[in-house]
């Protein structure tokens, strides 16, 4: 395999972990509900409609990661997503270690990190709209 060919198996990788792993978090607030988002953006005093957006975030998002359609607009989704979270739900966390003694917000990092990354790179050749 030529090294062209590692670096987009290498985004597509990327893309399909980000995509699957935040996916199951958006089917789960598909599953149960934005209730609990929804008080969350209420206590923050925002307007309830933007608890919505964490389906933009976590369900639209991913899937464009998956398909590679306008895979950087997915990612930023996600991105914006878990600046959100990191603000609605994990603040209070953001200097603090987890009972193994990595960063109590490691997922939520790996994710913001990973779509990061993905933004710069790029979505690589294996995709709906490949470039």
């Amino acid at each position: 395999m030529n090294q062209n060919n590692q670096v987009d198996v290498g985004k597509l990788i990327l893309r399909i972990a980000l995509g699957v792993l935040v996916l199951l978090h958006g089917i789960a607030k598909l599953r149960g509900g934005i209730g609990p988002i929804e008080g969350m953006v209420a206590a923050h005093g925002w307007p309830t409609f933007i608890a919505y957006g964490v389906l933009v975030g976590e369900v639209l998002g991913p899937l464009m990661l998956l398909l590679g359609f306008y895979a950087r607009i997915g990612a930023a989704l996600v991105a914006i997503n878990m600046l959100f979270a990191f603000a609605l739900a994990h603040m209070a966390m953001l200097t603090q270690l987890g009972p193994q003694g990595g960063w109590a917000l490691e997922l939520q990092g790996m994710f913001l990190g990973t779509a990061l990354a993905l933004i710069l790179l790029g979505p690589g050749r294996y995709g709906i709209n490949a470039r």
